[in-house]
């Protein structure tokens, strides 16, 4: 039985992958585990680095992973420094992976770097990250229901989930990208992200129509 690892995002506690992690393991039947992290108080690499400890001590002939927001950046950041030696697939949830205006808007504000983080303010200091050449396949979903804060306050522009744009999640290199409407915090109790999810981990690539179900 594979297994499905996911990350939660900034502020979260991995509580709010519930609903995804109940659908991969009795729907589509896979094994699941929840990384937790210290979104707020911890650094990008110290993260990373407990990540990559975790993925590497998980069982199954292959462990995917799946990361929502912050998480994805944080899969990704540790997947490009020290990828573990397990197979699987990766998919990432509204993540901002070519950096985060609203993240970057915190920061231009008093106290602003504390608010988002030090992680989230690791990330967006570095800005986008490098085109992906990992060995894993990478799939993408980003939302289009433009229901949040970022949008609220107009920080984030063009299409966006509300929180992330659209344009935010696309890396260079991924093998696959979908977006779907739903909003930032939607997507963690969508059953279409759960299902397009699970069909990349056992397939490599979303399900569009004209495209036969796995």
């Amino acid at each position: 039985m594979d297994t499905v690892i996911l990350v939660h995002g900034l502020y979260m506690t991995g509580v709010e992958l519930g609903f995804l992690r109940r659908r991969l393991r009795q729907v589509h039947g896979f094994r699941t585990r929840i990384f937790r992290y210290r979104s707020v108080g911890a650094s990008l690499a110290e993260n990373a680095e407990r990540l990559q400890a975790f993925v590497a001590g998980s069982e199954g002939p292959r462990v995917h992973l799946l990361g929502h927001s912050l998480g994805g950046v944080l899969l990704v950041q540790m997947l490009q420094a020290s990828p573990p030696g397990s197979a699987g697939r990766v998919v990432c949830l509204g993540s901002p992976l070519r950096g985060s205006s609203l993240a970057r808007a915190y920061t231009r504000v008093p106290l602003g770097r504390h608010l988002v983080g030090r992680s989230m303010a690791d990330a967006s200091a570095d800005g986008a990250l490098p085109a992906w050449r990992g060995e894993r396949e990478l799939g993408i979903i980003a939302g289009s229901s433009p229901v949040g804060f970022g949008t609220l306050i107009g920080a984030v522009s063009g299409p966006s989930d509300g929180t992330v744009s659209v344009a935010e999640t696309r890396l260079p290199g991924a093998t696959d990208h979908l977006v779907l409407p739903v909003c930032h915090l939607s997507m963690l109790f969508s059953p279409q992200v759960a299902d397009q999810a699970a069909c990349f981990f056992r397939e490599g690539h979303f399900q569009r129509e004209g495209r036969d179900a796995a």
